[in-house]
């Protein structure tokens, strides 16, 4: 049984709005959901009173969810009640909220004088319904302690809990440097990242129905992240996958086709839409051990429930110094340039409010050749680090097959057998140079790698050799990698697919000044706009036309 305690003003909060109906979601289809939810309810937030009757009345109106109310100052009657909800939660499976009528002693923090906002007569009236002194006159009725004795059990508990305290307070380690606070954020096993992530499942040949893809012809990006997957599912027997359509339809471009089918609903399903519930359903689930492997369906959608990664997921390293951690993978499709269907709701080009999550890893997977070692590599620092992954699939370049020209298979790869994938790693950390050169580097990743290769081409017929780099890792930034992908070459364009307020380029270019980088440094990057319908998208996304307009600039070649 899981207990979820909540108060009354929170019970309004959109994400306990999700999370209940999700529970109840669940029990209406009959899904087991032991969870037994707790409303203290104090009638007061902070300082804003809680309607009369609201709470109860929202609350007790949830489909699929028992309701049940209780004095939460009356002990004997709490604690009876308390014990049957328990037991028929964890008998039936099934969610019950217990509605706490209880009242608040004192202001809502140390700063909060709230003789300003309540009379002194409802602050009396709430001491008079003071819980413990409730519990210990029912001891004395009952006759089981006298109140002589109760005073003197409540003065030996506080003298003991003083001199615990006391005791820790010369054993606690303070946070004396910059190194101590974010060591949570930075601590690093390479080691046991690297083992993991060249890791294989037992059963392979079952699993891909006795043609493993390093058999088939070369795969496109979609086809090597989907291979991937399961052999993810294989490797990690607490894995899940699940998201909007992601099991019976496997996904909206086809990225876990087949995953349900072989490994079944349990470990593959499908969620309401909900984006806070679907990240709250990997939250929980990494905690009690899977590695939940989410998805959200586009990137624009992500900012619908940001903060369960920011305040949530990313945060519980930091904050318990390490002791507990939730890793994931989250898996969303995004970025732009998708001909026939979008506007900007399926094709947003930020990934600003990513990387500006502490310690959150962010790789953006270009090309099939390195896609499934990027998944790995999330996976194995999801499981060995207990960090937070987010892996960003260009859908433009999921079905892409060709480079230059029609036929050249130049965006096709083999998928590597398990004893190639220790060689194939791509750590976190590490840029790839995808192409040499000595007269300019373009530094880009998703969408611009292959635009970047394309106008490298055609640089090459003017006789200037350009050299492309591919982040792979948008955060942390491998400012050192990219140190020595760039060095020894006088010229340096960042193409960003982003836009040019609070995009990637801005972090590149820092990073380049800050190194002090000898050559000269310029970015392109796309327009500060939502991106539109139609042909439209043109005139505000970064193209060919504008990268190699950049780079001859840069160079003087104009």
């Amino acid at each position: 049984m899981v207990v979820c305690s909540f108060g009354d003003a929170s019970a309004n909060h959109s994400t306990a709005v999700g999370a209940l109906n999700a529970a109840g979601w669940c029990a209406h289809q009959g899904i087991p959901m032991p969870l037994l939810l707790v409303c203290e309810d104090n009638g007061i937030g902070i300082s804003t009173r809680t309607p009369d009757g609201w709470t109860g009345r929202a609350l007790s109106m949830l489909p699929g969810i028992e309701y049940v109310a209780v004095d939460g100052t009356a002990p004997g009657r709490l604690l009876t009640t308390a014990a049957e909800v328990a037991h028929r939660v964890r008998g039936q499976r099934r969610p019950v909220l217990l509605h706490l009528r209880t009242v608040r002693f004192m202001g809502h923090a140390g700063s909060d004088a709230e003789l300003a906002y309540r009379t002194r007569a409802e602050i009396l009236a709430d001491y008079a319904r003071d819980p413990i002194l409730a519990t210990a006159a029912l001891l004395a009725r009952r006759g089981v302690l006298d109140p002589a004795a109760t005073l003197a059990r409540y003065e030996a508990i506080r003298e003991r809990v003083m001199t615990q305290a006391r005791a820790m307070v010369g054993r606690v380690e303070r946070l004396d440097s910059t190194r101590a606070v974010v060591a949570p954020l930075t601590d690093r096993r390479p080691a046991a990242v690297s083992a993991a992530a060249a890791r294989a499942g037992a059963g392979r040949e079952s699993a891909f129905g006795g043609k493993p893809p390093e058999t088939r012809p070369p795969l496109t990006l979609g086809q090597s992240i989907n291979a991937a997957l399961h052999d993810a599912l294989l490797t990690w027997p607490r894995a899940l996958v699940f998201g909007e359509d992601v099991a019976r339809k496997g996904g909206v471009y086809g990225a876990t086709r087949g995953l349900r089918k072989t490994f079944g609903a349990a470990r593959v399903f499908d969620t309401l839409l909900d984006e806070q519930t679907i990240l709250g359903v990997a939250l929980g689930g990494a905690l009690t051990g899977a590695l939940p492997i989410p998805e959200i369906q586009y990137l624009a959608y992500l900012h619908n429930a940001e903060d369960q990664l920011r305040g949530e997921a990313a945060s519980l390293r930091f904050f318990s110094a390490g002791r507990y951690s939730n890793g994931m993978v989250v898996r969303i499709a995004g970025l732009a340039y998708q001909k026939g269907f979008g506007g900007h709701f399926h094709n947003d080009n930020s990934v600003a409010v990513l990387r500006d999550i502490p310690g959150l890893a962010l790789a953006v997977a270009a090309h099939p050749a390195t896609a499934p070692a990027l998944l790995r590599q999330c996976l194995a620092l999801a499981e060995q680090e207990g960090r937070v992954c987010v892996f960003l699939e260009p859908i433009a370049l999921y079905h892409e097959r060709d480079l230059h020209a029609e036929g050249d298979g130049g965006w096709l790869a083999p998928y590597l057998p398990p004893d190639g994938w220790a060689a194939a790693e791509q750590p976190l950390g590490r840029v790839r140079t995808v192409r040499d050169g000595g007269d300019l580097v373009l530094v880009t990743y998703g969408n611009g790698v292959r635009m970047s290769l394309r106008v490298a081409q055609t640089l090459r017929r003017d006789g200037i050799d350009a050299r492309v780099v591919d982040l792979q890792w948008l955060s942390p930034l491998p400012a050192e990698s990219l140190l020595d992908a760039v060095g020894g070459v006088p010229h340096t364009l960042v193409v960003d697919e982003g836009r040019a307020s609070g995009g990637v380029a801005e972090a590149v270019v820092t990073a380049l000044v800050d190194a002090r980088y000898a050559g000269t440094v310029g970015r392109v990057t796309s327009v500060d706009s939502y991106v539109p319908l139609g042909p439209a998208t043109e005139h505000v996304l970064l193209g060919e036309t504008g990268i190699l307009a950049a780079a001859r600039d840069l160079l003087g070649r104009r």
